[in-house]
């Protein structure tokens, strides 16, 4: 077989897809030596995202997201004669002589429009032709399966479900070894409570920031709350809540930091919140578990199904019950020891190497359908 996957996306953000793009390319070099894959980068990305010989760096002038990229991208790699694209941002070219692959993460843009820029709106319109298009569907979670279904009318038998999984960086670190590294680096000398993802509306960030406010009003517990992230679209109200709560001086916003600061970060936490309204997955919790970090997420979308018993589920609406779950994880040390165990063993059951091997045989699949 000759495999395309489409990484141009890495060049541009280290977030969410950008890391599946990164793990899924590492973990199939690490599997299969004996298939051709072309790994299609941005021209401006000039390091080879793995470094083996069935691999190939192929340069792309196309840029991400560009209106005109089902048309460009498709006349770059027709002369490449591949037998499968894979498209991990799931908008794949106009069909040209090969099968088509796509990854769908979630499908928050059809249930929470309100939450798009009308750039966002353009791009993400595009799934129904996209799941019309392509050959097969590799879902990350049972919930987006079910979405694909039921919103867009998709055949099970074109979805297959693949899990994620936490990088083998995500491990316990002494605690502090973690609390002098986030001390030196970031100026973090309190215990905090951690967050991590793109600030969106999606997330429901102003909900924890007015949970926290009510954690330390009711409670009066003393931790900072601390944003790792870099900003995305609409976080305007975000920053507005901060002021209107008078939360300056108990908020930290990191801004995007670099993936290997995340391990030290997780490990020093005192425990990880997330509770977005949607996820296709949820990597940051399961991030946070096999750290170690109990961790609080919403009882909504995929993340239940990653997160099994190993954390608190909470209403992401519930403003009190969030603040109820962060007061018991901060003070509880019977609930907070029985979660990291739990966490620890949660996150043990999700694999790259099973990934990338359950994708390899999509491509298989795929390559000798008619």
């Amino acid at each position: 077989m000759r495999i395309a996957i489409d990484a141009r996306l890495v060049y541009y953000t280290q977030a969410g897809i950008s890391q599946y793009i990164k793990r899924l390319v590492e973990s199939l070099a690490e599997l299969d030596d004996q298939t051709e894959y072309l790994i299609l980068q941005s021209r401006k990305h000039r390091a080879p995202l793995v470094q083996r010989p069935n691999f190939k760096r192929i340069p792309i002038w196309t840029p991400c997201h560009h209106r005109l990229e089902q048309w460009t991208l498709r006349f770059e790699i027709s002369p490449l004669d591949i037998d499968v694209l894979h498209s991990p941002d799931f908008i794949p070219p106009f069909r040209g002589n090969f099968k088509s692959v796509i990854t769908v993460h979630d499908l928050a843009f059809l249930l929470y429009p309100h939450f798009l820029t009308k750039e966002s709106a353009r791009y993400y319109g595009q799934i129904d032709q996209a799941v019309r298009r392509t050959d097969h569907i590799i879902a990350v979670s049972e919930a987006t399966k079910r979405d694909l279904m039921q919103r867009l009318g998709v055949p099970e038998n074109k979805v297959t479900v693949i899990y994620e999984a936490s990088s083998p960086q995500y491990r316990p670190l002494p605690a502090q070894e973690a609390r002098s590294y986030v001390q030196a680096k970031f100026n973090l000398a309190d215990d905090y409570v951690l967050f991590v993802s793109t600030i969106e509306p999606r997330k429901n960030v102003p909900g924890l920031l007015q949970a926290f406010r009510q954690l330390l009003d009711s409670y009066r517990v003393k931790v900072k709350l601390v944003l790792a992230g870099g900003r995305g679209w609409l976080f305007d109200e975000v920053f507005a809540t901060v002021g209107r709560l008078n939360l300056t001086e108990h908020v930290y916003f990191l801004g995007r930091v670099e993936t290997e600061d995340l391990p030290y970060l997780y490990n020093a936490a005192r425990l990880l919140v997330h509770p977005s309204f949607y996820e296709g997955f949820g990597l940051p919790p399961l991030e946070a578990m096999a750290c170690g970090t109990p961790v609080i997420v919403s009882n909504v979308s995929a993340l239940p199904e990653v997160v099994g018993d190993a954390g608190l589920m909470v209403d992401p609406q519930n403003i009190s019950e969030l603040a109820v779950g962060m007061y018991r994880l901060l003070t509880d040390e019977a609930l907070r020891s029985e979660m990291i165990h739990k966490g620890l063993a949660r996150a043990a059951c999700f694999s790259w190497e099973k990934a990338a091997r359950e994708t390899l045989e999509v491509y298989r699949k795929v390559s000798q359908s008619k």
